[in-house]
């Protein structure tokens, strides 16, 4: 009987150690993949695969993107909240999940229960552009139309809860415009109708829109961070511009499954944030209007709860529909 309790007691213990997922030092020991829940070609998909190569030289295993667009970003956020967490399978957030935590009514997961935050990665600056014949030179020029015309100025977005979108909402939330909201199935469409006057005003990002502003294609009326944008110096902030309080920037990190293992999300957020520190990161990022943002892995979560919180606050103001 005690021999047999011996070999009891070895089994128990054999077993526990083949279920104990890997040490951080062993990952990864095969590829990781990143779910990028938006379209190639965007930027969250363009700074994803320059990460996911700095990823690749650092941790020495491949790190793959697999591109699951479709219904806001949700479906391929669920994927990625019901995929095995071991650190194998990473999604790229963004603000937009953030908003789609109060705009969409029945989604399958909680992006801050059933997610954990690791990393974020890049910001950049929205651009409030107008089609040149649109009788406003300036922001403030742009609301008093508004206010003498409500319900006459069109601006378009790539979808409902794209930081285009709440970009515009919060436009509306913090000066008590009257303006409409034109959704597309993408930026492309919203882009082509700018430019022939279809739409009046845009929000779009710097990167995107500063070769058109400098052609003369659009005017610039104000850009969304909190400083100008290198990328349009001359172009003020519409905080600047008379809308104190006005913050609304595309920003770009990473989540994983939440039961992640706690050294694997700590080994990530410390590689990321090296990499973001890197000069000729800093500067060739800095060259497309994209700020490394560097944070903690609490800090980021912190971050991501308050985003979260706002853009609940916005939807709730401007009476917007949720998405079923």
């Amino acid at each position: 009987m005690a021999f047999a309790r011996q070999i009891a007691a070895l089994f128990a213990v054999i077993v526990t150690i083949s279920a104990t997922p890997a040490k951080a030092d062993e990952y990864p020991s095969r590829p990781v993949k990143i779910i990028v829940p938006f379209g190639a070609g965007g930027p969250t998909d363009v700074y994803a695969r320059a990460i996911a190569e700095e990823l690749r030289k650092s941790l020495h295993q491949t790190f793959v993107m697999e591109n699951r667009p479709g219904a806001g970003t949700t479906i391929g956020t669920e994927v990625v909240a019901k995929a095995p967490p071991d650190g194998y399978t990473l999604l790229m957030v963004s603000g937009t999940q953030a908003v789609n935590e109060t705009l969409y009514a029945h989604k399958q997961y909680q992006l801050m229960r059933d997610l954990i935050p690791i990393a974020p990665l890049i910001d950049t600056d929205l651009v409030l552009v107008a089609h040149p014949l649109v009788p406003a030179k300036t922001l403030g020029e742009l609301l008093a139309l508004a206010r003498a015309k409500p319900g006459t100025i069109n601006y378009g977005s790539s979808g409902p809860g794209s930081n285009y979108h709440m970009a515009g909402e919060l436009l509306k939330n913090l000066t008590g415009v009257d303006i409409v909201h034109v959704p597309y199935k993408g930026s492309t469409g919203a882009r082509n109708d700018i430019l022939s006057g279809q739409i009046q005003i845009l929000f779009d990002s710097v990167p995107t829109m500063a070769p058109m502003i400098k052609a003369g294609l659009v005017r610039p009326l104000g850009t969304s961070g909190k400083t100008r944008s290198l990328i349009l110096p001359d172009v003020p902030t519409i905080a600047e511009a008379g809308v104190p309080g006005f913050n609304a920037t595309l920003w770009v990190g990473f989540m994983a499954p939440a039961g992640t293992p706690q050294p694997i999300v700590d080994k990530l957020s410390r590689e990321i944030t090296k990499i973001l520190a890197q000069p000729d990161i800093k500067e060739a990022w800095g060259k497309t209007g994209a700020t490394p943002i560097v944070m903690t892995q609490p800090e980021f979560k912190s971050f991501m709860d308050a985003q979260v919180a706002k853009w609940a606050d916005v939807i709730k103001a401007n009476h917007i529909a949720p998405i079923n």
